[in-house]
């Protein structure tokens, strides 16, 4: 695998890509405590022919799609000697998204014409021609609002990779996952107010989550971390205290949620925060 190059490197990657190179924009660098190597790499097709060959189909790209995989070359991609594409990597952090996931799938390819793959393609675009004729780096809250579109995408596309007729277990997990979601701001969202939401039985619930490889508290306490993650890494809240985070988001426990931070990020909420602060602060479009 290539090196990983410098977050300052970002636009003479973009003269590579463009020009079919095997070099990478990082939109956003890997958040302290994360694995380098735990992110997905989103290529754009600019124009050119080129096809992907997934499970004993070739498709056709046009200028616009978008393949994401776990490698930066994408699985299956074909493509003649003046086809020029661009390259992203974002760190699987900011996106949510685990590379085992992508990668049983063996990678995923979305359309730039229509839907969310439109409006990512689009803004993609956006950045690298911006990145190209500034000669730096995209700024921070234009990266972070790409990674937001990505991340739902991403979500979207693995969905759709799932069985064509979902079993009835598969489709009563999908509306627990939506519930929890809804609810995450609620300190009394537990496995009984889960199960009964759902007319289910306590037992079935962790039943269900133990097929899925995690507790139902695991997941809770994950996605309720994730969210208030997102939160005192946003500009907008920069000044809220980690105390008041914490709590909106279903901690009770300040001492609890500091090291169920730690533990799931490595590092505290306060460095997280300050982390994020030197980031904006750096950004030329701050």
């Amino acid at each position: 695998m290539p090196e990983t190059p410098a977050p300052e490197a970002g636009v003479h990657l973009l003269d590579r890509a463009a020009r079919g190179g095997d070099g990478w924009i990082d939109l956003l660098s890997p958040p302290p405590g994360a694995d380098p190597e735990d992110c997905l790499y989103v290529t754009l097709h600019v124009d050119g022919a080129a096809s992907v060959r997934r499970g004993g189909a070739t498709t056709v790209l046009a200028p616009g799609d978008l393949m994401i995989s776990t490698t930066p070359h994408p699985a299956g991609l074909l493509q003649d000697s003046g086809c020029r594409t661009v390259r992203f990597r974002l760190p699987c952090s900011y996106l949510g998204v685990r590379q085992s996931d992508v990668r049983r799938a063996g990678g995923l390819m979305a359309r730039g014409s229509e839907g969310v793959g439109a409006l990512a393609s689009r803004f993609l675009h956006t950045l690298a021609t911006q990145a190209r004729a500034d000669r730096a780096r995209p700024g921070h809250h234009l990266a972070c609002s790409a990674s937001d579109i990505v991340s739902i995408l991403v979500t979207e596309l693995l969905d759709q990779e799932g069985p064509e007729h979902p079993t009835a277990a598969a489709e009563l997990m999908s509306r627990i996952r939506a519930h929890i979601e809804r609810n995450l701001a609620d300190p009394d969202l537990s496995p009984g107010s889960i199960a009964r939401s759902q007319h289910i039985s306590v037992r079935y619930l962790h039943k269900l989550f133990q097929q899925d490889g995690m507790t139902v508290g695991q997941w809770v306490r994950r996605r309720r971390l994730d969210a208030c993650r997102r939160e005192l890494g946003r500009p907008s809240r920069r000044q809220a205290s980690v105390s008041a985070v914490a709590h909106r988001w279903g901690f009770v426990s300040h001492s609890h949620f500091s090291r169920a931070f730690r533990d799931a990020f490595g590092v505290s909420p306060r460095e997280w925060q300050a982390y994020a602060a030197r980031t904006e602060s750096r950004d030329p479009a701050s």
